[in-house]
């Protein structure tokens, strides 16, 4: 079991194929939730635009420290799909894994509330 508390190390515990996440902040939790249960139509939408997001981010170091919430400008199809949240969630989870992929990967895991705290399952 690997407990995460932000985005980065969701994004580090998704690289390695946790088993187990649970999601200890209740913001993170609900933002996860909503990555989740996004259609398969509407997430080819927001990946896309993540994907540009990202790309710029990870292409340039020097704004790597920046806040996700100003990367996320850049993707307004995700935030029209997400929410402004959401999407820059989503960004920092994919900046921190080291690309997209870990988002894709949410798909292989089943959600679970457990006392309280978001708790995703490798399926």
């Amino acid at each position: 079991m690997t407990e995460v508390t932000d985005e980065k190390e969701l994004g580090k515990a998704l690289k390695e194929n946790a088993v187990e996440i649970v999601i200890t902040k209740d913001e993170l939790g609900r933002r996860v939730t909503k990555i989740k249960a996004t259609g398969n139509v509407a997430w080819g939408i927001a990946i896309a635009a993540i994907t540009v997001a990202v790309i710029a981010i990870i292409s340039a170091p020097a704004t790597a420290g920046t806040s996700a919430l100003v990367s996320a400008a850049a993707a307004p199809a995700a935030i029209a799909v997400l929410g402004t949240g959401a999407t820059a969630t989503a960004i920092g989870i994919a900046v921190a894994a080291g690309g997209v992929g870990a988002l894709n990967s949410l798909r292989n895991y089943k959600l679970e509330k457990r006392d309280g705290k978001t708790v995703l399952i490798k399926k």
